[in-house]
């Protein structure tokens, strides 16, 4: 009887949950707005400041990591000074609050934004109308943005690209990074074959493009090459070629651009690929050895089932990468030569072409393709408990 009294007494009342409810929503919104105003009042103050620069880049540097400490400090004491079962409940919503704002502010509101510009034409939205004036004004296009992405010639060699880059570029990532590491945990230099495998994960983009333009560089013949791949060339008895001969076979030039991320990607999918594999019991190992399987066996019935959850989450993250290239092709070709990919092909619409409503539309459709392998990403994990 005192037991079920005591569940009785712990158990929340209608009333209070709602209580509960109200709170939380209101302090996850108040927290996030008097943390942003503070901090906007601070910088009003060193904006409109005459000190010397030094001294405003301290202050700066003590308003901004010291006045959100304080926030979150003042915050955290008033609510526990409630009573407990409250406590429990708004605690975490002090340390999300702001967390979630800038999420808004930088992810949810840019996003919307975005997908208002491609209802329009290529001068955007009217300046001075409301949105029911512009949505009737002859700037709105509906979706017509969004019919020209899906039959425009260059939009659809673009989306073939990208599919390429998906096929190619994120599998070959996989399996040299899996093949790598599966020869690499049996050697004995294993610490030092992985360091040199994975360098190439501290170089960005834009720099491995400027190094692969180099291995791609070509020299009049009669001259000495110093592109890597015309020096190979001649050295076997054939002819150098410059680059835009190389890659003067659409759609199969873009391989000449997907190696780079290979390049960059392998080290990668390596170091997964080597942690996960680390994870598979040696008395498994041993037990199949003694039973008489061969080694690539091993490898295809053992290794690859048990870390199958890391492969298909390291491929996905991979095709993300793919999906959203950009700065690879750039520097190597600027989207000639029937390399444009969707990233490309929305800069030149909107920075080059000024047309920021056909722009806006490809940056949506790039978004919707990467949220389905995201969604896939997060689940894998959440199924997988890795968070």
């Amino acid at each position: 009887m005192k037991s079920t009294m005591a569940v009785e007494e712990k158990t929340p009342s209608a009333g209070a949950r709602i209580l509960a409810f109200v709170g939380r929503l209101l302090l996850a919104i108040a927290i996030p707005l008097i943390a942003f105003f503070v901090l906007y009042l601070g910088f009003l103050f060193l904006r409109d400041s005459e000190a010397p620069q030094w001294l405003i880049t301290i202050i700066a540097i003590i308003w901004g990591v010291g006045g959100v400490a304080v926030l979150y400090w003042v915050f955290n004491n008033l609510i526990e000074k409630l009573p407990d079962v409250w406590s429990r409940r708004l605690l975490p919503y002090v340390f999300v609050g702001p967390a979630m704002a800038i999420l808004a502010w930088y992810l949810a509101i840019p996003t919307l934004r975005t997908f208002w510009l491609s209802l329009f034409g290529r001068a955007g939205p009217p300046d001075g109308m409301n949105m029911l004036q512009a949505v009737s004004s002859d700037a709105f296009v509906g979706l017509s943005n969004y019919a020209a992405v899906f039959t425009d010639q260059l939009m659809l060699q673009a989306f073939r690209n990208n599919i390429l880059w998906i096929i190619f570029g994120s599998t070959f990532s996989v399996v040299f990074g899996l093949l790598i590491a599966v020869l690499a945990d049996r050697s004995n230099f294993e610490k030092v074959a992985k360091s040199f495998i994975f360098l190439p994960m501290a170089i960005s983009f834009v720099g491995a493009s400027i190094i692969w333009n180099f291995i791609y560089e070509y020299r009049p013949e009669g001259q000495t090459q110093i592109g890597l791949l015309n020096a190979i060339v001649t050295s076997l008895g054939g002819q150098p070629h410059a680059y835009p001969q190389w890659v003067d076979i659409a759609p199969w030039n873009n391989l000449f651009l997907i190696v780079i991320v290979i390049w960059l990607q392998a080290g990668f999918s390596m170091v997964l690929f080597s942690a996960a594999l680390k994870g598979i019991p040696d008395e498994l190992l041993e037990a199949s050895r003694i039973d008489g399987a061969t080694e690539i066996q091993i490898f295809f019935k053992i290794m690859i089932p048990y870390i199958q959850g890391t492969i298909i989450a390291v491929w996905t993250t991979v095709v993300i990468f793919t999906l959203k290239i950009f700065d690879v092709v750039w520097v190597m070709t600027g989207g000639q030569f029937g390399t444009h990919v969707i990233a490309t092909q929305f800069y030149r619409q909107s920075f080059t072409n000024r047309n920021s409503g056909y722009g806006s539309a490809i940056a949506i459709v790039l978004l919707i393709a990467v949220i389905p392998v995201m969604i896939y990403n997060l689940k894998k994990f959440r199924d997988e408990e890795a968070f």
